[in-house]
């Protein structure tokens, strides 16, 4: 077992986990801790606890020390700068003709470094511009390519569901999310519908897949030839959370239906998986195919060491 705490550098986001070793640290505590990018302000959100060492991906860094008067005094120094050297850093993108969006800028707590996000279509040479800022600001400059999640996240606004983004008020990591889901969730995959603010698909599908998922591996498929009461029929509908069916049934020339719980049908032969879709279906679907490859590159590049 590890001793650990839970640390958080921007909220919402993601959370770390460092070795508290002998020191006081309570929740709410700010911190200074050890990062592969050198010491890093932040919020403890985890109390200190035991876990075990296989739920701990990698080595534990340390809690340097919980912040002082003076780290919390330079903290918001240098916070009340970043206005400007956003100003400045958007004149400078400008003059070396750069196809790229800033969208924020973040001093370290002791200043040490400025890091400038941005968003752009493909890689940008911005050697010239870091010489510059470089010059101008007297300290070491990054700038870090986000994707466009990322840029909504610290841009915020409400969703189509009328709250909080919920990548601006609790989520801590993008997972990722798949056209599968919204196929298996009989949601409507009309881009303009699933896709969240960002432009890819929206975070909340991910949130019941896992019982969907579950319950449609025990469910008949549309099509399924099954037993019932009544007699053997076919399923002509699925209601996955309710897991009930509707079954039709042929009585000479004429068909009727009815509604059963999906544990008093036994399946004879279940249905195919389909595939088949219109026209305007087909072309949504290639739409959403984009938006699932370039949510992939998103993530790829979004991978922080910490």
């Amino acid at each position: 077992m590890k001793k650990i705490v839970g640390v958080r550098f921007k909220k919402p986001g993601k959370i770390y986990f460092f070795d508290p070793e002998d020191l006081e640290i309570n929740m709410g505590d700010k911190v200074i801790v050890e990062t592969a990018m050198g010491e890093e302000f932040g919020e403890v959100v985890i109390n200190k606890r035991e876990l075990p060492e296989e739920k701990i991906a990698n080595p534990l860094k340390k809690v340097v020390r919980i912040a002082t008067e003076q780290d919390l005094k330079n903290m918001e120094k240098y916070k009340s700068k970043e206005p400007e050297a956003f100003k400045i850093c958007e004149e400078k993108i400008k003059k070396h003709k750069l196809e790229m969006n800033l969208t924020d800028v973040e001093y370290k707590f002791d200043g040490s470094k400025i890091l400038f996000y941005f968003t752009a279509d493909g890689r940008i040479d911005f050697r010239e511009l870091v010489k510059e800022l470089a010059s101008i600001f007297k300290t070491r400059i990054e700038l870090r390519q986000i994707g466009v999640r990322d840029e909504v996240r610290r841009i915020g606004g409400n969703g189509v569901c009328g709250r909080e983004l919920c990548c601006c008020s609790f989520l801590g990591n993008f997972e990722t999310v798949s056209i599968k889901m919204a196929k298996e969730q009989n949601i409507s995959l009309n881009p303009s519908k699933i896709s969240g603010n960002c432009g890819r698909l929206m975070c909340c599908l991910k949130y019941e897949q896992e019982a969907y998922s579950d319950k449609i591996k025990r469910l008949p498929r549309i099509g399924a030839i099954v037993k019932t009461e009544d007699g053997e029929g076919v399923v002509d509908s699925v209601e996955i959370l309710k897991e009930k069916l509707k079954v039709k049934f042929k009585d000479g020339e004429e068909y009727f239906y009815k509604k059963y719980d999906a544990k008093d049908v036994k399946i004879i032969k279940n249905g195919a998986v389909n595939n088949k879709m219109n026209p305007e279906e087909a072309e949504h679907l290639k739409e959403l195919k984009e938006l699932e490859k370039l949510e992939k590159m998103d993530n790829k590049n979004n991978t922080e060491d910490i």
